[in-house]
């Protein structure tokens, strides 16, 4: 599978497993990567949105960034970046754009927000963090309390302790023929 994948990511924090874990499962069924950020340099990884766990570095800035230039997505969770994403027009066109164009879209924990912003989850079916449950509700998604759900183009999955079922659902729909 040859694939450019952005992780979008807010240069502050994200939660680590829900970047890493994705991102080594693709890389493993051959696929290539990119972290996308609003900001030039690392992103600082956390587990429970507290505890450092690492750094990553951006490879290009998401204002930059164009739907056609890649053939899938992949938004990963913790409480902080997504919150910010959903802030950026820049990230919220990006997401916009992907989804609208039909390519596989994958999103964990919180990163549905960003989806909600991009306006992309009304009628969709999707499970995501407890918290923002409403917020999909609200926005007109059909919400399930499910270790993945699959919505065409749409891979939405509720928590880190969901990530097998999330990887493996991902790398499915991110390896099907266009």
């Amino acid at each position: 599978m040859l694939l450019i994948l952005p992780w979008i990511q807010s240069l502050h924090q994200t939660r680590g497993d829900s970047l890493e874990q994705p991102r080594q499962a693709l890389l493993g069924a051959g696929a290539t990567t990119e972290l996308l950020s609003l900001n030039e340099g690392e992103i600082k990884a956390r587990e429970n949105d507290l505890d450092e766990a690492g750094t990553f570095p951006v490879d290009a800035l998401v204002k930059s960034a164009s739907a056609d230039d890649y053939d899938a997505l992949l938004l990963p969770g913790g409480t902080v970046n997504p919150d910010q994403l959903r802030m950026d027009t820049d990230a919220v066109g990006f997401v916009r754009d992907v989804t609208v164009a039909g390519k596989p879209v994958a999103a964990i924990c919180h990163g549905p927000w960003t989806l909600i912003e991009a306006g992309v989850v009304e009628g969709r079916t999707l499970t995501s963090y407890p918290s923002i449950r409403t917020d999909l509700r609200n926005a007109g998604a059909n919400v399930v309390d499910e270790e993945v759900a699959r919505d065409g183009n749409l891979i939405t999955s509720r928590s880190p302790e969901d990530l097998p079922a999330f990887c493996a659902a991902m790398v499915e729909l991110f390896s099907q023929d266009k």
